[in-house]
């Protein structure tokens, strides 16, 4: 039996403790809904968040990290650069990393895209409908042709991102706008998935389509068994004859 995916749930955790209407909606933080539903699909959990010492992004937790997922809006600039650099090792050498919402903004998607991710917003609650675009890929199991988010905040194109090695979910908002909303990247040994839905003043991570995608998300970023690359001045394996 193979073990369980170990995930660790990362949160800015700043709103929830600021604002009234965001902590009667996530009262233990938006990572406790996240990370219940992970827990619940069998995958080892725990969390994360900015104000712990090393942003609980200890060396020992992260070598123990198969996939982290990160949620950040008004603190992105307190991430620490030294821990944007470790979390960034650990993706390369195939961790999986799933950014969520405006984590499109944080230092280590930026700084793994090599991009501004920048892109048009507007927050009046109006309805969002995802559709599926990649019929058949892991991240899509067990989901409709498409589903709605009755209120969100809306993210429209252009998107400043790199183009997606796979696209699996497109939105259509109610004022007309379009947007990648899950978007499939490789980086060295890692796999990189960012999910748009998840604005704060929203009961979007108790949505069960939403944390279904989080939870096939986090399978398919797993890291899998193989050969790691080499690098670097190599000796011939067979005699090459001089010339």
């Amino acid at each position: 039996m193979s073990s369980p995916v170990r995930v660790t749930v990362w949160n800015e955790y700043r709103h929830e403790k600021k604002v009234e209407k965001i902590a009667k909606i996530y009262p233990e933080g938006m990572h406790a809904p996240i990370a219940k539903a992970l827990r619940e699909a069998g995958m080892a959990v725990r969390t994360a968040t900015l104000d712990e010492p090393e942003h609980g992004l200890t060396d020992e937790l992260l070598s123990q990290t198969d996939v982290l997922t990160w949620w950040g809006h008004a603190a992105h600039g307190e991430v620490k650069d030294a821990i944007v650099e470790k979390v960034q090792a650990r993706v390369l050498d195939g961790m999986g990393l799933i950014c969520l919402h405006s984590a499109h903004y944080s230092k280590i998607f930026r700084k793994l895209m090599g991009t501004s991710c920048s892109l048009k917003w507007r927050d009046v609650g109006e309805k969002e409908r995802l559709w599926i675009v990649a019929h058949g890929h892991p991240i899509a199991d067990g989901l409709p042709e498409y589903f709605e988010i009755p209120h969100a905040e809306m993210y429209g194109e252009c998107f400043d991102i790199p183009p997606p090695d796979e696209l699996v979910l497109i939105s259509w908002f109610q004022g007309g706008e379009v947007f990648r909303s899950g978007c499939c990247f490789h980086r060295g040994r890692g796999r990189i998935f960012y999910f748009r839905p998840g604005h704060e003043t929203y009961p979007i991570y108790h949505q069960a389509e939403v944390l279904k995608v989080i939870t096939n998300a986090a399978r398919w970023a797993a890291p899998e068994a193989g050969p790691k690359p080499v690098f670097g001045n190599r000796k011939p394996l067979e005699a090459i004859p001089s010339t």
